[in-house]
């Protein structure tokens, strides 16, 4: 065991959580702040799928147990309503998607990418605090219990959604720039027929 009473084990497994908690956020901010819309799309997708990553390792862990019953005080969660509004302005018409909530059920759900992404990156700091605070049984509990209840069914959203704006404007620009190929070799196959006749 160690000073803060955690398998070394568990509390190396945090130290890795917290990293990719920390990058995810670092990198959001970097995002927001490029405010490159065509860059966005792409770095989100990365973003978002390192975090699930991080989501699953929780998530195949046995549960883990917080000391106190209570959560303890880590001070106001941070203020991320101007992010959200860079967030919703640089995704402008890509930002609404609709997604199963359940993929049991047939309803669809309609989000925002900027709601969804400042929400993950709320529940993600509130571990982090916790983690820096020397609780980290605490946060390790907050990431897991709030993933499988919470943001690991946001960012899975997120990601579809994401990786779907990727495919479209790979797929559909390819599609066009096939037509427009097939539209010129057509009219250059008629003028050359007319220079035959």
């Amino acid at each position: 065991m160690t000073e803060t009473g955690l398998d070394p084990e568990i509390e190396e497994f945090a130290g890795q959580i917290a990293d990719q908690m920390e990058s995810f956020l670092v990198a959001l901010q970097a995002i927001v702040r490029d405010e490159d819309g065509s860059r966005a799309i792409s770095l989100l997708l990365l973003e978002v799928s390192q975090v699930l990553l991080a989501g699953a390792r929780l998530g195949a862990q046995a549960d883990f147990t917080p000391e106190q019953e209570y959560q303890p005080d880590v001070g106001p969660d941070p203020d991320l309503d101007a992010m959200r509004l860079k967030l919703a302005r640089m995704l402008d018409a890509v930002d609404t998607y609709s997604y199963n909530f359940d993929p049991y059920d047939a309803d669809l759900v309609t989000s925002q990418l900027s709601d969804d992404l400042t929400s993950i990156a709320t529940e993600i700091a509130n571990g982090l605090r916790h983690y820096r605070a020397g609780n980290v049984d605490e946060a390790l509990w907050w990431w897991q219990f709030s993933y499988v209840s919470s943001w690991g069914n946001s960012a899975s959203a997120a990601l579809r959604a994401l990786q779907s704006i990727v495919a479209h404007s790979r797929l559909d620009i390819d599609f066009e720039a096939e037509q427009e190929q097939v539209a010129a070799a057509t009219e250059m196959l008629d003028e050359q027929g007319h220079e035959v006749s």
